[in-house]
């Protein structure tokens, strides 16, 4: 473990204590919790490293380029879709026998205002909000706790892999599973971009996107 002040360990502590009870307690606030959450750990990281807070988190100002977010990202997020859609659901549904749960997503189909409203939610809430509390926090505090060894990395991915699919349990075993795989993927790349926050909340983003255009349609 390394080196660490007090402030460094509380902090972190009281904000995941907090971010547990949002997400477990008796208090549910729905589509706007991690919006809420992401805010929560802006002001705990801001604490935490003196007004830095963004810059902790991965979001890299020289990397928040047109080709990183407009040309990059959508082109690896249709790669993560089409591998999502004819390889892990597919497979995975194969070794369950269960199919994917998407019945939360019925009143959307074929209804273009509230898949607009949708498609915003689904920006801050998952794009932003996700991608901030589980690779920009949590991985990152992970790192800042274990380090970087190539075992401390393989547990941070699978552990934080669990943990993401065991959110998604509105889908059922086979969406926790397939959820959890992608999420894996997505830190992967996170790990590999050297922590840019930036290019996997583009990633998940667009990601998403696609996967709502395809509800609109009735094509899942």
């Amino acid at each position: 473990m390394n080196k660490l002040t007090l402030r460094q360990t509380l902090t972190p502590l009281i904000t995941i204590a907090i971010i547990c009870f949002l997400w477990f307690g008796p208090i549910r606030i729905s589509y706007i919790e991690n919006v809420i959450i992401s805010i929560l750990i802006i002001i705990a990281n801001y604490i935490e490293y003196k007004g830095k807070p963004f810059l902790a988190l991965g979001f890299q100002r020289e990397k928040f380029t047109f080709k990183n977010i407009f040309v990059l990202a959508p082109l690896v997020a249709l790669g993560l879709f089409v591998f999502y859609v004819f390889a892990l659901v597919p497979g995975i549904t194969e070794l369950t026998g269960v199919p994917i749960d998407y019945s939360s997503f019925d009143q959307l189909k074929g209804n273009l205002p509230a898949c607009l409203v949708a498609l915003l939610i689904v920006w801050a809430s998952a794009g932003f909000g996700e991608e901030i509390i589980f690779r920009g926090y949590f991985m990152r505090q992970f790192v800042k706790f274990f380090g970087e060894s190539k075992v401390s990395i393989v547990l941070n991915i699978l552990l934080l892999a669990c943990f993401f699919g065991f959110m998604h349990s509105y889908q059922g075993i086979t969406g926790q599973l397939v959820t959890g795989a992608i999420g894996a993927i997505v830190a992967l790349i996170f790990y590999l971009r050297k922590y840019d926050l930036w290019f996997v909340v583009a990633v998940h983003g667009f990601f998403d996107t696609i996967a709502l255009i395809c509800v609109y349609f009735g094509l899942v």
